[in-house]
């Protein structure tokens, strides 16, 4: 005879219960290792996120060098182009009928030269902006250098870490799966948004000498009767966590 399929199953509320303590005790393992970790992924990730943002920096400061640059040869061809129309202007005088004439030109000249001027004073600019520059992606790009190697080493020790723990994880989240069998949704849904509601993941909780074994406030005797009977889902009233009976209590 064929064996019929888990999901064909019509696993009692006591069983799903139970699937989900054990659930819960796999879950609570992979936490334990995954807290030999720390903090090293929040700051692997952290790492990463500034080393993108100096990169970025750096590629704008550059960027801003380059326009820079631009401009400044944009002037001092500007500059060169003055001297020339001068040097012709100063060619015309000594060719000029009349006074009016003359003036004319020396007022070009005059024109010429405050334009060369400007063009220097803005070239002045643009050095001390360079310059100002240039320091500014100096000290970036130390900055990266520094934040580079913070991030190899703290990811090479995040990796030796998953490395070690990968093979216990993988047979964890093997058995994690397993145990989820009899489980509908709905429970998985609840038990998953009660573990990522409470600080130390614990989602589901013994009664251990008559108080709930997340907040350890006490639980009714009644309730504890539900609770060991199996027969509905009872969660703590107190910090909503799902309560099972300690089998080993007496």
């Amino acid at each position: 005879m064929a064996q019929k399929k888990t999901s064909d199953v019509d696993y009692s509320m006591h069983e799903k219960i139970m699937a989900l303590y054990e659930l819960q005790k796999i879950d609570s393992q992979i936490d334990e290792i995954n807290k030999v970790k720390g903090e090293l992924p929040l700051e692997v990730q952290d790492l990463e996120d500034e080393l993108a943002g100096l990169n970025t920096r750096i590629e704008n400061i550059n960027a801003e060098i380059e326009e820079l640059n631009t401009l400044t040869r944009q002037r001092k061809r500007e500059v060169d182009q003055a001297k020339i129309m001068i040097g012709n202007y100063k060619e015309q005088q000594n060719n000029v009928r009349n006074n009016r004439e003359f003036d004319a030109i020396t007022k070009e000249i005059e024109y010429q030269e405050l334009e060369i001027e400007l063009a220097e004073k803005r070239l002045k600019e643009y050095a001390a902006g360079i310059k100002s520059k240039k320091a500014l992606a100096e000290q970036a790009m130390t900055q990266l250098t520094e934040r580079t190697a913070d991030y190899e080493a703290k990811k090479a020790e995040l990796e030796s870490i998953e490395a070690e723990t990968a093979q216990q994880i993988e047979t964890l989240q093997q058995m994690a799966a397993k145990a989820k069998e009899p489980i509908d949704e709905r429970l998985l849904a609840a038990y998953d948004r009660i573990r990522s509601n409470v600080r130390n993941g614990l989602a589901v909780v013994t009664v251990t000498r008559d108080a709930c074994g997340g907040c350890f406030n006490r639980i009714p005797s009644q309730r504890q009767v539900d609770i060991r009977q199996g027969k509905k889902l009872i969660v703590c009233e107190y910090c909503g966590r799902i309560l099972v009976a300690d089998n080993e209590e007496k």
